[in-house]
């Protein structure tokens, strides 16, 4: 369960630039009237932006814990409400933003093994890449050959991207990598397509899968969110998970792309997603045929498991029926991840 507390703390970074939308600003305001801890963060937060309101800060003259900080926000102005296909992105870039945030320039915890062989350095230049098939796709990159212009197997290409990258990323300082991901996430957030409906309506394909572009900010959202919670384990530091609605709108976009791999000659699965009051189920599999096992798992589990950072054989779940037909669910959607 996402505490108040839990949730307003992702916010506070999109709160000192002034970026919160809408709904957001009634969550946040009341919170930190009765919070300390919190209203501490947010007065730190808010004086480092009013600093930075004042003459350029560079990496030579900004105080070590303001640089990363400084980079980010000089560079680009709030990002503005987005409609609701973009919002769970938007608040995810303001939950790693936040996270970053508290890592002064050369702090050794750059370094800090993450996940695969990257540091938390290398997770930031991952995101970079990875949100750049998108932002070629609207218009705000040149192509290239990870978005699949030369017939290469994304595969193939998103690996050769990524590596590229990498190896570039690590020449430049965090607070450099830091900036470019943001500049490139607010450019996505400020395209037509993040605030009009019928234009995120429309189908492309990226990464192997076509979808509306609606969709497309959705998978930028939850490899934004995974690789949060990635570095906030390394570092041990509480990551909350996405707020309820955000993380909703990531269950039903998992679940569509899970029946698609699945197909129509798997054995039927009822399929629920439950926490707390909220529960939605749907049948998995073949339709034709009864269903053969009943499968129920918690909304971040599964999306965990999606993510590829949940083992199928250990996520916790409820079982009834067949267990060779529900394993068969739980691999199939491990099987998915590419983060």
């Amino acid at each position: 369960m996402t505490t108040d507390h839990e949730a307003v703390r992702e916010l506070l970074g999109a709160w000192a630039v002034g970026a919160l939308m809408p709904g957001d600003e009634r969550t946040v305001a009341p919170h930190l009237a009765e919070c300390d801890p919190c209203a501490a963060e947010a007065a730190r937060l808010r004086a480092a932006v009013r600093h930075l309101d004042g003459p350029p800060v560079t990496d030579e003259h900004a105080p070590a814990a303001d640089r990363g900080l400084a980079l980010a926000l000089r560079t680009r102005p709030a990002i503005p409400p987005t409609a609701a296909h973009a919002a769970p992105y938007a608040a995810a870039v303001s939950g790693l933003h936040a996270l970053l945030g508290e890592l002064a320039e050369h702090d050794r915890a750059w370094g800090t093994p993450v996940v695969h062989d990257w540091d938390v350095h290398d997770t930031v230049a991952h995101l970079l890449a990875a949100d750049e098939p998108l932002a070629v796709r609207l218009g705000l990159r040149a192509p290239g050959p990870w978005d699949g212009v030369d017939g290469s197997p994304w595969r193939t290409a998103w690996a050769e991207r990524t590596q590229e990258v990498l190896g570039r990323e690590r020449g430049r300082t965090p607070a450099q990598t830091v900036a470019s991901w943001r500049n490139q996430a607010s450019d996505l957030l400020s395209a037509p397509e993040a605030h009009d409906v019928e234009l995120a309506g429309r189908a492309t394909t990226l990464m192997g899968a076509r979808l509306p572009l609606a969709d497309h900010f959705l998978v930028r959202a939850f490899e934004a969110w995974v690789h949060t919670e990635d570095i906030g384990r390394a570092l041990d530091r509480p990551v909350p998970p996405p707020l309820s609605p955000h993380l909703w709108q990531l269950v039903r976009l998992a679940v569509r792309i899970l029946d698609l791999a699945l197909g129509s000659k798997e054995p039927a699965v009822a399929l629920t997603v439950a926490q707390e009051d909220d529960a939605v189920s749907w049948v998995l599999g073949s339709g034709a045929d009864p269903v053969s096992a009943e499968l129920v798992l918690r909304p971040v589990d599964f999306c965990l498991l999606m993510g590829g950072r949940v083992d199928p054989a250990e996520v916790p779940r409820g079982v009834s029926g067949s267990e060779s037909a529900a394993d068969l669910v739980l691999a199939r959607a491990a099987s998915l991840a590419w983060l």
